[in-house]
């Protein structure tokens, strides 16, 4: 069975081309956060703010920068949740994913969403440093400064929200082509970059996400540190594009100065980094490389080990050089890096064990992968990553109705996670029942925002079964999703004139 792709929202990308190269001029947002009346209100609710957030992520997961590695977003993710409890309230969760590109850049998407780029990540030399960044970008969020920049820029010039409503309506209508997924989180960078906070909005994000880092338990001076990075990385490279989070976000003497004097006076820190920021940053590095003479460099450096260097970062190291002989397809020797990272059971971490379960599924040993597999999910159930890996090698070896039942026992763990429908709707396909295996990736595409691609699945399941009770069923699902395509086209009809 085939199932049709998502569509994607291709006049968005080309709306906010056009209107943030025409509309908005660098740096517009003035001193100050605008007052928001009740008008602006209503011009970024928080459902409007959803509804553009989701548009730009509906495409943008299909840019080839889009990092989809489930060790790697719920890692940020749960950093993000972990931060924002400690912050003003929120009405979206925060969702937070990576970009593969090797400039130092993090931004805010509406509705909830922050991009890291990878550079970011390797840059960072603690996982308090990371989290300071991370709670600053939360902190914009929470404050509104991104929705009210954009508010405002519609309140001098209502062309923008007027082309995001147009272009998220061809969206609704299921119109749009997949060749401009890879645009999209440009796009959205740029909507970041162009509202140029001022020094007032910069500094509250860091009162804010100094905050959250102090009452989420990182090492408060993780902030100070990576301040001071970032302005080194900003005097020796004058590219912005080396280091856009610097140009977009000043890092600025008096900024820098105010989060030294509210550490000054604090007590120590027992703060220690996990292994997991280190397996993962080590990861990033190899991903950002890609191949060629930038991955040898890199591989070079991870080989050369010195005293400076902790026995964790050390065991990065060879997970790093694992990955590496992993994707060269030399099993034998991704398997003794994996060892040497163990260090003689010294170190565990749910990012070794899933490597584990890869290598020894792309080595074609699938019995040893489930033994692997069994005995990781045992001590890691919080792990997304294992738990999709376990699901690979039930499905590899043909035990369907184990994959379903694990699957289903996910999914009431983690509801929003997407592949885990996608992984399901595969498994029902094989087991031979197309009803509910298009009930399942509609769910998908759902959750990923292709809401009329979702209806279609439901259309089809509904052509499949003769039940009444499984098509009334799905005719209520299809008008509630019809009717919330409906509310979201009345929404945006407001904001075209």
């Amino acid at each position: 069975m085939q199932f049709k792709p998502a569509r994607s929202a291709l006049s968005l990308c080309l709306a906010l081309s056009l209107t943030f190269s025409s509309v908005i001029p660098a740096q517009a947002q003035p001193v100050g956060i605008p007052s928001m009346g009740a008008a602006s209100g209503a011009e970024l609710s928080p459902a409007l703010e959803r509804t553009l957030g989701n548009a730009i992520m509906e495409q943008g997961r299909r840019s080839p920068e889009y990092v989809s590695d489930p060790d790697i977003n719920q890692y940020l993710t749960d950093m993000g949740r972990r931060l924002a409890q400690y912050g003003p309230a929120m009405a979206q969760p925060v969702t937070v994913f990576v970009l593969r590109d090797s400039s130092i850049n993090a931004f805010a998407l509406p509705g909830g969403y922050i991009g890291i780029h990878s550079g970011l990540f390797t840059a960072s030399q603690s996982e308090s440093e990371l989290a300071s960044v991370l709670a600053h970008e939360i902190a914009h969020v929470a404050q509104r400064h991104v929705a009210r920049g954009i508010t405002q820029s519609a309140q001098s010039n209502h062309l923008l929200i007027a082309a995001l409503a147009g272009a998220l309506l061809g969206a609704l209508a299921g119109s749009g082509d997949l060749a401009m997924g890879a645009a999209a989180f440009g796009q959205a960078a740029a909507v970041d970059r162009q509202l140029g906070f001022s020094r007032q909005a910069e500094q509250e994000a860091d009162r804010v996400g100094f905050e959250m880092l102090l009452k989420a338990g990182y090492e408060p001076q993780g902030m100070v540190q990576m301040f001071q990075r970032l302005a080194a990385a900003s005097r020796l490279n004058e590219r912005a594009t080396a280091n856009e989070y610097a140009s977009t976000h000043p890092m600025s003497q008096q900024r820098e100065s105010d989060i030294s004097n509210r550490v000054r006076g604090l007590p120590a820190s027992s703060y220690q980094d996990t292994p997991s920021f280190w397996y993962i940053r080590a990861k990033l590095m190899v991903m950002q490389a890609g191949g060629g003479q930038s991955l040898r460099v890199l591989e070079q450096a991870l080989q050369s080990t010195n005293q400076s260097q902790s026995d964790l970062e050390r065991s990065a190291a060879q997970y790093g050089l694992a990955y590496i002989a992993q994707g060269r397809q030399d099993y034998e020797q991704a398997r003794v890096h994996l060892t040497e990272a163990r260090g003689q059971g010294q170190f565990q971490a749910p990012e070794l064990d899933t490597l584990g379960i890869r290598i020894a599924i792309a080595d074609r040993d699938v019995q040893g992968a489930l033994n692997l597999a069994k005995q990781a999910w045992q001590r890691w159930p919080k792990s997304q990553g294992v738990a999709l890996a376990y699901v690979q090698v039930l499905q590899q070896l043909g035990q369907n109705d184990q994959a379903q039942a694990f699957l289903t026992d996910r999914i009431k763990q983690w509801p929003d996670e997407p592949q885990l429908h996608q992984l399901l709707a595969k498994t029902y396909d094989r087991l031979g029942d197309g009803v509910k295996a298009r009930r399942a990736m509609a769910q998908y595409y759902e959750l990923v925002g292709a809401l009329p691609t979702a209806v279609e699945q439901l259309q089809q399941a509904r052509n499949l079964t003769q039940d009444f009770y499984q098509q009334s069923e799905l005719d209520t699902q299809i008008r509630q999703l019809r009717e919330r395509v409906e509310s979201e086209r009345v929404l945006l009809e407001r904001f075209r004139s």
